[in-house]
């Protein structure tokens, strides 16, 4: 087996993988505790939370009333702007998009509902990484995303059959909804940040409060066992965006008596997204969210709100366009059995390479375990994985799909995302927004992975460079 001629590590697991050096080095502390200017430093961010929320409730005004078309001002003047901000936007969100009761029973109470299960439901606990602000310690974390899951689908259908909750009320809802889930993600992440400031749990600090509040105070906040972020993370935007896609298609059936394609498409996409970051979720305490992000606005407000409600653009632009127009999109059988082959491979190559990365990074930490959880898709677990192993300790694994690029994963996520895209045909950006929103995102954590990697690792990281020369595509870039 080929492996890097470095110097062979004294304990290794089954798999013949050498396990982290147990003792965190200088390095590790020094990078761990660096302060780096991100996004445009303190106005950059603070431009980013007053934009975000903004550009949703434009967003959803273009696919409430005008069918998904961006809309703009008649005119560029004062006059004219001041006009469409009030009468255009502001006017149709206090209409349409008001923080109801109904509305702040639907989301808060999922939102509880899922914190509750987080706390009771049975799965394997697993070690995260070693954290250096906290002198080595690993946390340890309740794993049981798969049963939540699959208890939450159970009773929400039996919600709905007994109609003591249509799903169709979360479309019917969805402005008042999305309200709501922003007026949370501004509460949650303030309480957080209070709650660190008091408890003195605070970390890597820059000194400027609005970049503190976005980036976040404290790295790992919990109540009880409950992991804040892993459960923000996972437990609430992705069930949420599943959720919107299947009352988008239930109310396509309440209307016309069927289902087409592309809506059961979005509703697919959405159950499989889902559904792997749940069945896969002992793997997430190892990753660099969970070591290295702090808690706050970015991953906060991002998780609770931004995600479930500008990630389903296509699922509503379709339900919107339909009720509107009266036609229902429809594409060839070649067009739209093409899609669900872009679909299905994405995932395959999400699936198995997120799997083989996390769980290579297990077997170092001394945390794999091995689960059934459907579906177990060939290839993600690496057999006798080759790997650059670096001065600092770490290895660089080389085989499967990251063998093949540096990012596969990424590439992988934007062949979904295209996907969910052109489903919807060209009649409108809004079901594009998240292709274009994520390749900006990863573009981000591309430069900051590389940037980090290269002062860690240093030559090792170009003989890495080296031996995976392709980030994205093969051949390509």
């Amino acid at each position: 087996m080929a492996k890097d001629a470095g110097k062979t590590a004294e304990k290794t697991n089954a798999n013949g993988v050498p396990l982290f050096k147990s003792d965190l080095t200088a390095l590790d502390v020094k990078l761990d505790n660096e302060i780096v200017y991100e996004f445009g430093g303190p106005l950059g961010v603070c431009a980013m939370m007053l934009g975000f929320p903004a550009l949703m409730y434009y967003f959803w005004v273009s696919l409430e009333y005008h069918q998904g078309k961006l809309i703009y001002p008649d005119s560029f003047t004062l006059d004219g702007v001041k006009d469409f901000v009030l009468n255009e936007l502001w006017a149709k969100v206090k209409e349409g998009a008001y923080p109801s009761l109904t509305a702040v029973k639907i989301y808060m109470g999922y939102v509880l509902f899922s914190f509750i299960l987080a706390y009771i439901m049975p799965g394997p606990v697993v070690e995260g990484l070693a954290i250096p602000s906290m002198k080595g310690k690993k946390l340890k974390y309740l794993c049981n995303g798969l049963s939540a899951w699959y208890l939450t689908l159970i009773v929400s259908a039996v919600l709905h059959v007994t109609h003591i909750f249509r799903l169709t009320e979360i479309i019917d809802n969805f402005g008042g909804i999305m309200t709501v889930a922003i007026m949370w993600g501004f509460t949650m992440t303030t309480l957080v940040y209070i709650c660190s400031m008091i408890n003195g749990t605070q970390h890597r600090m820059s000194g400027n409060f609005f970049y503190d509040y976005f980036m976040g105070a404290v790295l790992n906040p919990r109540i009880g066992h409950v992991d804040l972020k892993m459960w923000a993370e996972i437990r609430v935007p992705w069930p949420v965006l599943f959720y919107i896609s299947l009352s988008c298609l239930l109310k396509q059936y309440e209307t016309r008596g069927y289902v087409t394609a592309p809506a059961c498409f979005m509703v697919l996409a959405h159950f499989l997204y889902v559904n792997a970051c749940q069945k896969g979720e002992e793997c997430i305490p190892t990753s660099w969210d969970m070591f290295y992000e702090k808690d706050g606005f970015m991953l906060i407000f991002w998780n609770m709100a931004g995600v479930p409600f500008t990630y389903c653009y296509a699922s509503v632009y379709m339900m919107k366009y339909e009720l509107t127009t009266g036609t229902a999109i429809t594409h060839s059988l070649p067009y739209t059995i093409f899609l669900y082959v872009l679909l299905l491979t994405g995932y395959y190559v999400f699936d198995t390479g997120n799997s083989q990365k996390n769980r290579f990074r297990m077997e170092q930490n001394g945390s794999f375990i091995t689960r059934n959880a459907f579906p177990q898709l060939p290839w993600g677990h690496i057999k006798n994985p080759t790997y650059i192993r670096t001065e600092h300790g770490n290895l660089l694994l080389t085989s499967g799909w990251w063998g093949i690029a540096r990012k596969p994963h990424y590439t992988a996520d934007l062949m979904m995302a295209i996907s969910w895209g052109l489903i919807t045909g060209f009649g409108s950006f809004l079901p594009y927004f998240y292709f274009c929103f994520f390749i900006c995102v990863l573009t981000h954590r591309v430069s900051r992975d590389m940037e980090r990697c290269a002062k860690k690792y240093g030559k090792d990281w170009e003989r890495y460079c080296e031996r995976v020369p392709y980030i994205f595509v093969p051949y390509v870039f």
